[in-house]
């Protein structure tokens, strides 16, 4: 077995395939507190990637002879840009490893294969959120380098918030 990662291709049926059902698996997930895609999202999901040019999405795939490769993991980026450095931001958005193969390292792999995609583009950072209480994930992502922002001795830490539009 080996993991190969890549640049997904929107127009791929088995790529479609493969976004739809990682992150159909990773709506879900209590360590998310998800309680999955609804019908009409999954309809329009990987439509409306495509159709954003700051959007990339990397998959893993794990490889094993005699059958077909299988996605096994999933990033859904979107580069921004920080006026600050007058420079793109590449903002993991999903990062999502399927149940049955974490703790395998292809976390990781995914993660350097964006953080490569960052460069290829030119960003300054990559940027991404975590739940406190989702261990997991913030272990990784601490030693794949990500750090917490410097707070502020006045103003205190960081915080992520967010207005519901729909």
């Amino acid at each position: 077995m080996s993991i190969r990662t890549l640049v997904a291709d929107y127009q791929s049926q088995t790529h479609r395939v493969a976004i739809l059902r990682l992150l159909s698996e990773y709506s879900a997930d209590p360590a998310i507190g998800g309680s999955g895609l609804p019908f009409s999202v999954r309809q329009r999901v990987v439509d409306e990637l495509a159709r954003r040019e700051n959007a990339v999405s990397l998959l893993a795939m794990e490889e094993t002879a005699g059958t077909s490769p299988q996605a096994v993991g999933l990033i859904n980026a979107f580069e921004n840009f920080s006026t600050f450095a007058a420079m793109p931001v590449l903002n993991l958005h999903d990062v999502m490893v399927t149940r049955s193969h974490r703790g395998r390292g292809i976390g990781r792999r995914l993660i350097e294969a964006a953080e490569e995609e960052a460069r290829q583009r030119g960003c300054c950072k990559m940027t991404l959120e975590v739940y406190r209480g989702n261990q997991a994930a913030a272990t990784l992502y601490r030693r794949c380098d990500f750090i917490d922002p410097p707070g502020n001795r006045d103003l205190g830490e960081t915080l992520f918030l967010s207005k519901s539009l729909a």
